[in-house]
C-alpha cells in the first residue's frame, strides 16, 4: 500500500471519499458522480474517475472489477466479500462468518504463501427475484 500521506486531500477527494463513506451499494464512477455532484454541482465526470483512481492507487477506497463489468467502488476497506446480481449487476456485502480456514485449504504443493484473497459470488437479488427475472432474461426489462 502506498503512503497514504503522499496524497493532498482536494475538494473532490474528500467529496469522493464521504460519498463512498455513506453507501454499501458499491457504486460504478457516474453513481459516484451523481452522489459527488450533490456537494460540488460542477465537478466533472473525467475528475470523478482520475480521482477514483488515485484514491484506490493510493489504498483509500477499493476498486471491485471483472472483465465485460462497470468498475464499482468500495469505501470499506475491512476484509470482507461480495455477491452481484447476475441480472441488474448489483453488488452487496456478504458475510461469510469464520473463513480463517480458508488459506489452509489452499496449500497445494506450488509453493505460494498467501498474503490475501477474494472472493465474490453471484446470484440473483431479492428484487430480480421477485419481479420474476433470472439469469436467461439479463438486458430484457420487464417483459
Amino acid at each position: 500500500m502506498s503512503d497514504r500521506s503522499a496524497i493532498r486531500m482536494t475538494e473532490s477527494r474528500k467529496a469522493i471519499l464521504s460519498a463512498l463513506g455513506r453507501t454499501r451499494a458499491h457504486p460504478t464512477a457516474d453513481e459516484v458522480h451523481a452522489l459527488v455532484r450533490a456537494e460540488l454541482p460542477k465537478v466533472s465526470l473525467g475528475t470523478v474517475y482520475r480521482n477514483l483512481d488515485l484514491l484506490a492507487k493510493q489504498g483509500l477506497i477499493r476498486t471491485l472489477a471483472t472483465a465485460g463489468e462497470q468498475r464499482r467502488y468500495d469505501g470499506m476497506l475491512d476484509d470482507h466479500h461480495h455477491i452481484r446480481c447476475e441480472v441488474c449487476g448489483r453488488v452487496d456485502d456478504i458475510e461469510l462468518g469464520n473463513t480463517d480456514r480458508l488459506e489452509e485449504l489452499l496449500i497445494d504443493g506450488r509453493g505460494y504463501e498467501v498474503h490475501g484473497y477474494t472472493l465474490r459470488f453471484t446470484g440473483v437479488c431479492r428484487e430480480c427475484a421477485g419481479n420474476g427475472k433470472n439469469h436467461d432474461e439479463k438486458g430484457r426489462g420487464n417483459e
